[in-house]
C-alpha cells in the first residue's frame, strides 16, 4: 500500500516553513507562556478550545493549553482535531484519505482506526489547503512527549445537531476502540472589529461555552452576528464533555486579540480554553 502525505499547505505563512526557526519560535513561546492556574492543571482534561491564526498573532494564547495537555498522565493517543471548513470545499463533515501530514519538525499519523466506526464522508479537498487543523501540529509535536496520531475532522455543517451527532459516533467508535483521546476545538472568534467590541461580542458566546450550552452558542452566534468561526467545534467539543465527563467544566486559559501585536482599529481576537472533569 502506497503510503500517501498531505503536505503542509501553510507553512511560511501561518508558522516557519523552517524546523530551527520553528523549534526557535515554539521555544520561546514556551518560555514566556503565562501561569495557568492550579485548578485548570490538576484536573482530567479531555480537550479544549485553541486559536489557529499565525503563530505571531495566536500562538501565546494557544500555548497554555498545549502545556497543560503535555502534562496528562498516560498521554494521549490520538487527537482528534475539529475546525471550521473556511473554504467551502467538500461535505458537510469530512475526514481526510491521507495516512499522514507532513510538518517542518515531521510527520504526524493519522489514526484510521477511527473511520469504519465514524462512517464519515472522506473528502481530501475539504483538508488540502485548510489551516485551521494544520497549524496545531507543530504545537502538538512541540509539546507531546510521546507518539500520538490525528483525526482532523472539517465542519461545513456548523449545527447543534450535526455537532450532538459527531459527538455520539465518537464516543461509540471509542467504545469500541478504547483509546486515550483528546479533542481540540480549532476557532478564532470575533474577527475585524474593534478590541472593545470584539470582548463584548464574544464574551456572550464565552458565557454560553462556561456554561456548556452548545445551543447556546449556536443561538447567540447566530442571533447576533457573531464572527466565531469554528462554533461548530466547540459545540461537538461541549457535546463530548457532556456525554463523556461526569462533571465537565470549562476553563479560560488566555484572551487576547491581533492588535496587541500590530495596533488596529478593527483585530481578530482569540481565546483559549480547556474543558476537564470536576
Amino acid at each position: 500500500m502506497k503510503i500517501k502525505i498531505r503536505e503542509p499547505a501553510v507553512s511560511g505563512r501561518f508558522y516557519p516553513s523552517d524546523s530551527e526557526e520553528l523549534t526557535r519560535v515554539l521555544q520561546n513561546l514556551y518560555d514566556r507562556r503565562p501561569e495557568v492556574s492550579p485548578e485548570s492543571r490538576g484536573k482530567k482534561l479531555i480537550g479544549g478550545i485553541v486559536p489557529h491564526a499565525g503563530y505571531i498573532y495566536s500562538a501565546r494564547h494557544a500555548v497554555p493549553f498545549f502545556d497543560i495537555l503535555s502534562l496528562q498522565k498516560p498521554a494521549p493517543e490520538t487527537i482528534f482535531i475539529f475546525c471550521p471548513n473556511h473554504y467551502g470545499y467538500g461535505p458537510a463533515l469530512a475526514l481526510d484519505d491521507n495516512h499522514k501530514w507532513q510538518t517542518p519538525m515531521g510527520e504526524v499519523a493519522i489514526d484510521q482506526d477511527f473511520y469504519p466506526h465514524l462512517k464519515l464522508d472522506v473528502a481530501p479537498e475539504a483538508h488540502q489547503v485548510e489551516h485551521a487543523a494544520e497549524v496545531m501540529l507543530p504545537l502538538l509535536q512541540f509539546f507531546l512527549h510521546e507518539p500520538f496520531s490525528i483525526v482532523p475532522i472539517s465542519m461545513r455543517d456548523q449545527t447543534p445537531q450535526t455537532a450532538h451527532q459527531l459527538a455520539k459516533k465518537i464516543q461509540a467508535a471509542n467504545a469500541k476502540l478504547n483509546k486515550r483521546i483528546a479533542f481540540i476545538a480549532s476557532s478564532d472568534f470575533s474577527h475585524y472589529v474593534s478590541p472593545e467590541e470584539g470582548k463584548q461580542l464574544d464574551d456572550k458566546v464565552l458565557e454560553k461555552i462556561l456554561q456548556l450550552d452548545s445551543e447556546g452558542v449556536f443561538t447567540t452566534v447566530c442571533q447576533d452576528d457573531i464572527s466565531v468561526c469554528g462554533y461548530g467545534p466547540i459545540m461537538t467539543l461541549i457535546e463530548l464533555a457532556r456525554l463523556s465527563l461526569n462533571k465537565p467544566e470549562v476553563h479560560l486559559l488566555s484572551r487576547g486579540h491581533s492588535g496587541e501585536v500590530f495596533p488596529s482599529a478593527e483585530v481578530v481576537h482569540y481565546i483559549s480554553a480547556s474543558v476537564t472533569d470536576n
